[in-house]
């Protein structure tokens, strides 16, 4: 069983070519699952994190609904954004600069096999992270992700969440607004979910920029409370 997580801030990088580097360390775990199984060996399979901020784009999950992006391919191109469709759970949402993009590349069997358990914990990283600046972030019944003010007229999402497992091994993750551009979840109905608002970390304390490294800091650090586990 191994704890250790290989951690990488890759900075601004373009979707596709993250989404690329995501399949290739997901499946260089999976192989050597069935590399195990096959040949009854032990090796220990390899953990990672990587913290990424893409350019403007929207992605779609495998169960979503192309009809909650409410943009034409001109006008995405218009406002300098792009759009995929992808293989992780969830419906669409919006990456784009000022937000934290975390995504954590495990085998669950160092950790637990529990999907279930592994949502709630990307999701409890994120509402400890949000009470360091004093904000009560919570969850939403039926609905994955963080947010604010549930069960009023107020309630607005500031995390979003999307996985994908096969074999234990997960890839995607979880999407935090720090200082995002709001204006761009227009364009969608975010999660396809309707009627609820979007907000950023710098917009609930009321500032013009939140200092990224240290969300980053301590996102790492509830991460490496929470799942017992090392960054290297």
């Amino acid at each position: 069983m191994n704890k250790n997580i290989q951690f990488q801030d890759l900075g601004l990088k373009d979707y596709k070519t993250t989404w690329e580097y995501q399949e290739e360390l997901f499946k260089g775990i999976v192989d050597l699952k069935i590399k195990n199984r096959r040949e009854e060996t032990n090796l220990q399979t390899p953990n990672y994190f990587l913290f990424v901020e893409h350019p403007h784009v929207y992605t779609l999950g495998k169960s979503g609904d192309l009809e909650n992006l409410l943009l034409s391919e001109k006008q995405l191109e218009a406002k300098g954004a792009t759009f995929y469709k992808i293989n992780r759970g969830g419906d669409i949402t919006y990456h784009g600069p000022g937000q934290i993009v975390g995504y954590p590349i495990l085998d669950l069997d160092n950790f637990f096999t529990d999907i279930h358990k592994y949502l709630r914990f990307l999701e409890e990283v994120i509402i400890l992270t949000l009470a360091d600046y004093s904000i009560i972030g919570t969850r939403s019944e039926g609905e994955t992700g963080v947010w604010l003010d549930v069960g009023t007229p107020f309630a607005r999402k500031i995390c979003a969440l999307g996985v994908r497992a096969s074999r234990w091994v997960t890839m995607h993750g979880f999407a935090l607004n720090v200082n995002a551009d709001l204006g761009y979840f227009d364009n969608i109905i975010p999660c396809g979910i309707k009627g609820k608002a979007v907000t950023s970390l710098n917009v609930e304390l009321g500032v013009e920029k939140v200092d990224e490294q240290e969300v980053k800091d301590r996102i790492l650090k509830h991460f490496s409370d929470l799942f017992e586990s090392d960054f290297f």
